[in-house]
């Protein structure tokens, strides 16, 4: 079976004014043409659910880095290159090979976005949760998402989250309720370097059980509580989100 191991992932606000339009247009336009493109397997759309920011979490204080968190879109295709031409943005500041195939209404549309932030990634280890079963046909991400984005000041510091993750976190995961998968990734290109992306088989699953992880592992709970403090996060990580595009089935 085909993997989405390459993900493009945008963080955006909009504007209250135009935003229905911009709705219809992304979902009715501007998706269903991302993915007829080569080696692109799913796309599903996000509405950023507000919750206040931990005292453990610290977030980066440079300026340079797009602030948007109310919406976040996600492209998975075979591997991070299928999105080459994102990258060229980024080389060049010209527009890639896809801009070009934009109309002027796609590129108004585009416009609207604030404080857009987009990151391109590949993937380094996933583990599937007990709800696994109820993916979605075509690989969809679940209904519920939560995405971490943040940076690290050492390599020292870079083994140890990936033991972290590797000898907790994402065992952990793997059996917790409502979990769908966890995913863990790094960048290829834009901020942040390291990044994890869980899925929920609902909101209200994560809800109710994400509090269970800390008092059902406190040792572990209490290596987070020193190692979290650590990371530089991006603005508004970690993200927890529900799809509105394509609709939620029930499974």
């Amino acid at each position: 079976m085909d993997r989405d191991r390459g993900l493009w992932i945008t963080w955006y606000d909009l504007p209250a004014a135009g935003r229905d339009e911009h709705l219809a247009w992304l979902h009715g336009t501007y998706m269903p043409k991302v993915l007829k493109r080569p080696g692109v397997l799913h796309g599903a759309h996000y509405a950023v659910e507000k919750v206040p920011p931990t005292s453990r979490r610290r977030y980066t204080t440079d300026t340079s880095v797009p602030t948007g968190s109310d919406y976040i879109l996600v492209f998975g295709a075979e591997s991070a290159d299928v999105f080459s031409d994102r990258a060229e943005r980024y080389a060049s500041g010209a527009p890639g090979r896809f801009d070009a195939e934009l109309t002027g209404e796609d590129r108004g549309m585009l416009a609207m976005r604030q404080g857009e932030r987009a990151t391109l990634v590949a993937e380094a280890a996933r583990t599937d949760g007990p709800e696994a079963a109820r993916r979605e046909p075509g690989l969809l991400p679940s209904p519920c998402i939560q995405i971490g984005s943040y940076n690290l000041g050492s390599t020292a510091a870079e083994a140890e989250l990936l033991a972290w993750y590797a000898d907790w976190r994402m065992p952990a995961l793997g059996k917790m309720p409502g979990c769908v998968a966890v995913r863990r990734f790094v960048s290829v290109v834009g901020w942040a370097k390291h990044g994890v992306f869980y899925e929920f088989a609902s909101a209200e699953a994560r809800k109710k059980h994400w509090p269970t992880l800390a008092s059902s592992y406190p040792e572990m709970e209490a290596w987070s509580n020193r190692f979290i403090p650590s990371l530089t996060h991006a603005p508004g990580s970690a993200n927890p989100a529900h799809r509105i595009w394509p609709p939620v089935t029930q499974r």
